[in-house]
């Protein structure tokens, strides 16, 4: 993942798109804003602890999913963690301001990771995680309590920014 990782390329770390400010062969470096600090879960994680690393799709390659910018708007807790089967259906709070956004059958990035909404259940809202999700992911170790970065479409907030200003929207 980081053979060919340089200085000034993004990376984004638990979803949040991040500049690279220095690296060698085992590691990189980068430096959070205050607003990144604000509006993500980066400022609390320790020495150690696992993360959900990212290289941005380059032009020409696939897009496997959504369309995931690493520009995390809000920290969600976990609610509840509930086994169906092999999978695990996650609970999440819905953060202020985002209600609207989260739809089901929409994609919403948790941590970085795409999923789709299965369900929107006033202040809360549920994804279900498959197997090999859990294992490639830091999701696999979170558990009730534990806080997650949730960036939403970016289609759905372009598309009603344009409504308003058209007037076509209250």
């Amino acid at each position: 993942m980081l053979s060919d990782l340089e200085v000034g390329q993004s990376i984004a770390v638990n979803g949040a798109c991040l500049t690279v400010v220095g690296r060698d062969d085992e590691s990189f470096r980068v430096e959070l804003s205050p607003e990144t600090r604000r509006r993500t879960n980066l400022g609390r994680l320790r020495a150690g602890d696992r993360v959900n690393l990212e290289r941005a799709v380059p032009v020409g390659g696939r897009l496997g999913g959504h369309i995931v910018q690493g520009h995390v708007e809000a920290v969600a807790e976990i609610l509840a963690a509930e086994a169906e089967g092999e999978a695990v259906n996650f609970w999440f709070s819905v953060p202020e301001g985002l209600g609207p956004y989260i739809v089901p059958k929409g994609f919403v990035a948790v941590d970085g990771v795409s999923l789709t909404v299965v369900a929107v259940n006033g202040r809360s809202f549920s994804v279900t995680v498959i197997p090999f999700t859990r294992a490639q992911t830091t999701l696999g170790l979170k558990g009730v309590g534990d806080l997650v970065n949730i960036e939403t479409d970016i289609l759905g907030r372009y598309v009603e920014r344009l409504l308003k200003a058209s007037g076509r929207l209250g």
